[in-house]
């Protein structure tokens, strides 16, 4: 577990852009149940989610003319539970953080696994789910 203070203003980069932080695995259940798109973040303290995974969410959102009705985050490595949930909700993907879920009614309908983030900058990350929004929102 990383200490709050560590990990703090990581959760504010995406809280301060919107996004509900989900810290228990009821919270995830009950947030997924609602109708429409959600976008749900699997945050890190790694360089990949801050290089390119919080900031390229954040790009796409402030770019796309059509975005999810709703935004949530869980943390890896610090809400145990919520990340266990969370990653229930991403089968049959494995485990993988940072990580980005498209989710319509709670069914999932795209998944950018930390494989799909590494390597590429945050404009990359972004422009792709322009894309993804254009299909799905």
């Amino acid at each position: 577990m990383y200490p709050e203070q560590l990990v703090a203003p990581m959760r504010a980069d995406l809280t301060s852009a919107g996004f509900t932080e989900l810290k228990t695995s009821q919270d995830v259940e009950d947030h997924l149940k609602h109708k429409g798109t959600t976008l749900l973040v699997i945050n890190s303290v790694c360089g990949c989610a801050a290089g390119a995974a919080r900031p390229g969410v954040k790009w796409a959102l402030q770019n796309s003319a059509k975005k999810p009705d709703h935004l949530a985050t869980v943390f890896a490595g610090v809400d145990k539970d919520a990340v266990s949930k969370a990653r229930e909700f991403t089968l049959p993907y494995p485990p993988s953080s940072p990580s980005i879920a498209l989710f319509k009614d709670g069914e999932l309908l795209h998944f950018v696994e930390r494989h799909h983030i590494e390597g590429r900058n945050a404009q990359m990350i972004g422009a792709h789910l322009v894309e993804v929004f254009d299909e799905y929102c």
